[in-house]
């Protein structure tokens, strides 16, 4: 009997999630992966299967490049706030008549003892600070950082983690710390108190890998600015586990 041909399914990635979803598909021979990055990061964790780096060039390119590829399924794992690539991700799956699922890690739940003011933007979180805090511990990465650098925001200091060195502009006080989570409880601690932080600001972009800093703010009675998460496009189904993707990709 010939052997069915193996489902092709392209990953839109550059997330823990994606990756252990590619692993999980890995030792499959009814699956073919390939994973695509975006390239905005230097040195990616790269994950099994075939990858490929670089923009499609808008929906009507992810669409060309997917029936060019017999793609079968497209599982949208980008991080949760890649709004434009997810949009574009839906219109290229209907153009392409490619079925597609968004795999999204849940969102953060405020606990007792937090102090956060939940916003839609980062223009919205950085015209909260002045009342908040003075010494402002920026995780939401390197893009984006135009928006704290208004003249009103000049009186703070912001310390600015992300993976690659940010690009100007951005605040008119600021160090850069270079890192990559998952990070520890003990350290965010520390750092909160080696830089005498007194309110945090980050993204809902859920998960554990960088969940201690919410901790160590809640011990330290920091408040926290949390930016809203946007919406997955409409229609588009929703797995909240890798676990749960590969059920829904090996089902084709």
């Amino acid at each position: 009997m010939p052997v069915p041909a193996a489902v092709r399914v392209l990953v839109l990635g550059g997330t823990t999630e994606a990756r252990r979803l590619a692993e999980s598909l890995a030792g499959d021979r009814s699956v073919r992966v390939t994973t695509s990055l975006a390239g905005r990061v230097a040195a990616p964790r790269l994950p099994p299967g075939e990858v490929r780096v670089g923009g499609f060039g808008g929906p009507e390119g992810l669409a060309a490049w997917m029936r060019e590829h017999d793609v079968d399924a497209l599982v949208d794992a980008t991080h949760p706030f890649a709004a434009a690539m997810s949009r574009n991700a839906a219109e290229a799956a209907a153009l392409a008549h490619v079925p597609l699922l968004a795999l999204r890690r849940p969102g953060w739940v405020a606990q007792d003892g937090d102090h956060w003011h939940s916003t839609g933007s980062l223009a919205e979180a950085a015209g909260l600070l002045p009342a908040l805090g003075e010494r402002v511990f920026l995780t939401t990465g390197r893009m984006g950082l135009a928006a704290f650098a208004g003249a009103g925001l000049d009186a703070l200091w912001f310390l600015v983690r992300s993976v690659d060195a940010p690009e100007p502009p951005g605040p008119a006080r600021m160090a850069v710390l270079l890192d990559r989570g998952p990070f520890t409880l003990e350290g965010e601690r520390e750092l909160l108190r080696r830089h005498r932080i007194d309110v945090l600001v980050t993204k809902d972009s859920g998960g554990d890998a960088t969940a201690p800093k919410l901790t160590a703010a809640r011990e330290a009675g920091i408040p926290v600015v949390v930016v809203r998460r946007p919406p997955v496009p409409e229609g588009v189904p929703v797995a909240a586990t890798p676990d749960e993707a590969a059920e829904w990709v090996r089902r084709f």
